[in-house]
C-alpha cells in the first residue's frame, strides 16, 4: 500500500512499525460546539483507513482525541454560565450521536480526553525542561523552538519564513516569537490544575503529543488530521516529541484537503457555515459520508445541494443492487456451476481486485467506490433467479464487505422502486373501492420503510427520506 506522506511530499509504500498492527492518531475536536462539515472529512476519510486496514487483518489502535480544555471552550462557558465540563460534556455527546450518524463510532475507537492527561503533560513538559527545551517565565512554560532539530520540515519553511508568514502569539517574555506554550498560567476565574510551576492548564500542542504517546507509543505509524493543521499544530507537536524522546515522532503524515460550500471558503459571515447536525435535518448522514469518500482526500471538495441530491441517488442504486441480490438469494437454485458461470466469479473478483486497487493507491476512495457501482451494474444484468445460489452469495458477501470498508450500505432494508410501485398502485385501487383503512395501512407502511407519498393532481408522488 503507497500513502502520501506530508512529510517527503511523495507516495511511500506503508511499513507499520510491528507487523500486522498499525497505530493511527487523528487530531479530534475541540468540544465547544457541534462540528462542521468540514470537520467531518478527516473524521470519515480516516475512519475509511482504519476500516481498510481491519478489511487487510491488521490489528488497529485508532485515537481520535477530545481537547476538552481550550480558549473556546472557556469563552462558551462563560457566555452560557456553565462550566467548562458541562460544555465538553454537552459537545462530546454531541459529537458521538453525529459520529454515529457518519457511521464513525465503534467501541474500538479509542476517544481520550485532553483532561485525563494532565499528569502526563506536567511530566512530559518537566523533560524538556531538563533537556534545557522549554522554560518558565512566571507560571508559563514555553517550548524553545532553536532546541528543535530541522523545525519546518513538515510545512517546509524555515522559522523565518514561518516568523514573517504565520499569525503567532507574540508576547514580550518569549525568546522567540516562534516559542510556543506547553502551560499557561491560570487566570482568574479560569479552570487549572497545579503544576511545579504554579495553577495553570496544559497548551494546545502538548495534548496531543502526550495523548498519542501514552496510548499507541513514541513513535507511531500514521498521525493524520486537516492540512490546516500542519502549521503550527503539527509542526509544533513534531518539535517537542522528538526534542525529549529523539525519536521519530510518526512514520507518516497523512492531510486531507479543504473543504468549501459551493466553492465558496465556509464561512458563518457569508451565511454558508453548516454543521453536521444541519445537514442532519436535510439528508440522512450516510449521504454526506458517501459525498466525503466521493473526492481524493488530499483533493478539495466542494459541498452543494446538487451534489448531495445526485450521491443520494448513487446511494440508492447501490442500496437497489445489495436488495436485488438479496433477493435473487432467497429464488436462486443451489446447483454447480458451469464454466460461464465459473468466468461471472472471475468477473466480480476483477472488480473487487481494482476496488483494492484503488484503496492501495493513496486511499483513492473515488475509484474504489466505482468499483461498486461496476459490482451493481454487473449482477444487475448477468443475474436473474435461475442463476446458482453460490455465484449469488459470492456476489453479495463482496459488495457488503467492500461497501464496510467504505462504511456505506449498512442499513438492513431497503425496499426496491417496483415494490413502492406495487404498493401505490394497491392503494390507489383501495381508495377506488373506498377501502380507505387499507389505504392509509399502505401509506403507513411505505411512511416506515422511509417512503413519503404525496397525492397531486397529476397523480401519486413519492420520495425517499
Amino acid at each position: 500500500m503507497k500513502l502520501y506522506n506530508t512529510l517527503t511530499r511523495k507516495k511511500e509504500e506503508f511499513r507499520p512499525i510491528k507487523d500486522g498492527v498499525v497505530t493511527i492518531y487523528v487530531c479530534g475536536p475541540t468540544v465547544y460546539d457541534y462540528i462542521h462539515v468540514g470537520n467531518a472529512r478527516p473524521m470519515v476519510v480516516f475512519d475509511t483507513l482504519r476500516r481498510y486496514f481491519i478489511y487487510k487483518g491488521y490489528d488497529v489502535k485508532y485515537v481520535v482525541n477530545f481537547t476538552d480544555i481550550d480558549d473556546k471552550i472557556i469563552n462558551k462557558a462563560n457566555k452560557e454560565k456553565i462550566t467548562v465540563r458541562e460544555v465538553a460534556g454537552k459537545y462530546i455527546e454531541a459529537f458521538i450521536e453525529d459520529a454515529r450518524g457518519l457511521n464513525l463510532y465503534e467501541e474500538r475507537t479509542i476517544h481520550p480526553k485532553a483532561t485525563d492527561f494532565i499528569q502526563p503533560m506536567i511530566k512530559f513538559i518537566e523533560g524538556l525542561i531538563d533537556k534545557g527545551a522549554a522554560y518558565n517565565i512566571d507560571g508559563n512554560v514555553y517550548f524553545d523552538i532553536n532546541s528543535a532539530k530541522n523545525y519546518g520540515k513538515l510545512s517546509k519553511k524555515s522559522i523565518d519564513d514561518l516568523i514573517s508568514g504565520a499569525r503567532v502569539d507574540i508576547s514580550e517574555e518569549k525568546r522567540n516569537p516562534m516559542d510556543f506554550a506547553l502551560w499557561k498560567k491560570a487566570k482568574e476565574g479560569e479552570p487549572f490544575w497545579e503544576s511545579p510551576w504554579g495553577k495553570g492548564r496544559p497548551g494546545w500542542h502538548i495534548e496531543c503529543s502526550v495523548m498519542a504517546r501514552e496510548l499507541l507509543g513514541e513513535t507511531i505509524d500514521i498521525h493524520a488530521g486537516g492540512e490546516d493543521l500542519q502549521f503550527p499544530h503539527h509542526e509544533n507537536e513534531i518539535a517537542q516529541s522528538e526534542t525529549l524522546t529523539e525519536k521519530p515522532f510518526a512514520n507518516y503524515w497523512l492531510h486531507n484537503g479543504m473543504l468549501t460550500i459551493d466553492n465558496q471558503k465556509m464561512s458563518k459571515s457569508l451565511g454558508n457555515f453548516f454543521t453536521v447536525r444541519d445537514i442532519s435535518k436535510e439528508f440522512d448522514l450516510e449521504v454526506l459520508r458517501f459525498f466525503l469518500l466521493s473526492a481524493h482526500y488530499r483533493n478539495p471538495i466542494n459541498f452543494s445541494r446538487d451534489v448531495m441530491e445526485q450521491l443520494k441517488n448513487g446511494l440508492e442504486r447501490l442500496y437497489n443492487g445489495k436488495a436485488h441480490l438479496e433477493y435473487l438469494l432467497d429464488k436462486s437454485p443451489d446447483r454447480k456451476l458451469n464454466e460461464e458461470e465459473k468466468n461471472k466469479l472471475r468477473e466480480i473478483d476483477k472488480y473487487k481486485n481494482e476496488f483494492i486497487t484503488s484503496m492501495e493507491d493513496d486511499i483513492n476512495t473515488a475509484d474504489a467506490i466505482a468499483s461498486l457501482f461496476d459490482i451493481v451494474k454487473y449482477a444487475n444484468t448477468n443475474f436473474n433467479e435461475q442463476s446458482p445460489k453460490f455465484v449469488i452469495q459470492y456476489t453479495y458477501n463482496n459488495l457488503v464487505k467492500l461497501s464496510k470498508v467504505l462504511g456505506i450500505l449498512s442499513k438492513e432494508e431497503v425496499i426496491l422502486e417496483e415494490e413502492i410501485l406495487s404498493l401505490i398502485q394497491k392503494r390507489t385501487q383501495a381508495r377506488k373501492e373506498k377501502n380507505y383503512q387499507l389505504a392509509d395501512e399502505i401509506r403507513d407502511k411505505l411512511k416506515e420503510k422511509g417512503i413519503i407519498l404525496e397525492d397531486t393532481q397529476e397523480g401519486v408522488k413519492w420520495k425517499r427520506i
